[in-house]
C-alpha cells in the first residue's frame, strides 16, 4: 500500500482493511509521525500471523530474502534460519510461509515509538538466489504468450549496475489487464509490500508467475485459469506515472529469464 498526501497511519489501516495494531506490527519500523508520500507498506495477509510476543508466521514474497525480511521486522537472518529448520535460504518460494522469531526489543517496543530502517524490494533482493539455467527448463515452458496484448520493455529481467537480480517491467496503457501466460491455479491474490496488488499462479513442473504493482484484482485464491484469462488491472506508478507491470518467473522459487520462455 502507497502512502498518499495527508493519509494517516489510522487511515491506512482502514483502507487496507486491516486492523491498526496488526498493521503496525508488521511494519515495525515505520514512524507513523513521519509517513512520506510514495511510502509502501507491507500489507498483512490472511495466511499471516502476528502474536504480540512473537513468533510471526510470515509469507514470503517476491525478491524476499531471510536478512531482508531480518531487517523489515528488527531481528537477525540467523534467528529465522533457525526457526525454519531444512529451508534453505537459497531457495524460498513466492507464497511459502515461515516462521519470524523477534528480538527482544522487537517484541518490547511499539513500532510508534522506533525509527528504524525500512526494508526495501532491492535490499530484500540483494542476495536472491541465482537464475535457473535455461537448459534446466521443463518443456511446459516454451512459447507462453506475454502478459500484456499492448506493453513494451522497460526494464528486462537482469542484475543492474550494483548487481540486484531485477525483475522485468512492463510499459502499458491505462485500463490494461494483464493476462495468465499458462494454465495453472491462483495461489496468491492480495497486497505485498513496495508491490502493490499481486497475483501468484503456480504452474505444471513447479513453475510461478508473478504479476505485480496492480491496481485491481480479478481473481481469487483457488480459482483455476487458463492462458489469456485476466488476472488484474494494472496500476499507475506514482514514481513514473507510467502504468507498469512488474512480472516475474519463476521454477522451484529461482528466477528465470522471461525472454526465454515467452514466445
Amino acid at each position: 500500500m502507497v502512502v498518499r498526501r495527508g493519509d494517516t497511519l489510522g487511515q491506512l489501516a482502514a483502507r487496507a482493511n486491516v486492523p491498526l495494531e496488526r498493521l503496525e506490527r508488521f511494519n515495525p519500523g515505520v514512524d507513523p509521525r513521519r509517513l512520506a508520500v510514495g511510502q509502501r507498506l507491507l500489507i498483512p495477509t490472511q495466511q499471516e500471523r502476528a502474536p504480540s510476543g512473537g513468533p510471526y508466521r510470515y509469507q514470503i514474497r517476491p525478491g524476499d530474502t531471510f536478512s531482508g525480511i531480518a531487517r523489515h521486522f528488527g531481528t537477525t537472518s540467523g534467528r529465522i534460519q533457525s526457526a525454519n529448520q531444512g529451508t534453505s535460504p537459497t531457495g524460498l518460494r513466492v507464497g511459502q510461509i515461515i516462521s519470524v522469531p523477534l528480538s527482544s526489543a522487537a517484541r518490547t517496543t511499539p513500532s510508534s515509538q522506533r525509527n528504524g530502517s525500512r526494508s526495501t524490494s532491492s535490499s530484500s533482493a540483494s542476495s536472491a538466489p541465482t537464475p535457473a539455467p535455461s537448459a534446466s527448463l521443463p518443456a511446459s515452458a516454451r512459447r507462453w504468450p506475454w502478459p500484456l496484448e499492448d506493453y513494451r520493455v522497460v526494464r528486462r529481467f537482469g542484475a543492474d549496475s550494483r548487481g540486484t537480480l531485477q525483475p522485468m517491467l512492463l510499459a502499458t496503457q491505462e485500463g490494461a489487464r494483464a493476462k495468465a501466460v499458462a494454465s495453472g491455479e491462483v495461489r496468491f491474490a492480495d497486497s505485498m509490500r513496495q508491490l502493490g496488488d499481486v497475483v501468484i499462479v503456480h504452474h505444471a513442473d513447479n513453475l510461478q508467475t508473478v504479476y505485480a504493482l496492480c491496481e485491481r484484482i480479478l481473481v481469487r485464491v483457488g480459482d483455476q485459469v487458463s492462458a489469456g484469462d485476466e488476472l488484474c488491472e494494472v496500476g499507475q506508478s506514482n514514481a513514473t506515472q507510467r502504468y507498469d507491470l512488474l512480472f516475474d518467473l519463476r521454477q522451484g522459487g529461482k528466477p528465470i529469464d522471461p525472454r526465454q520462455v515467452l514466445r
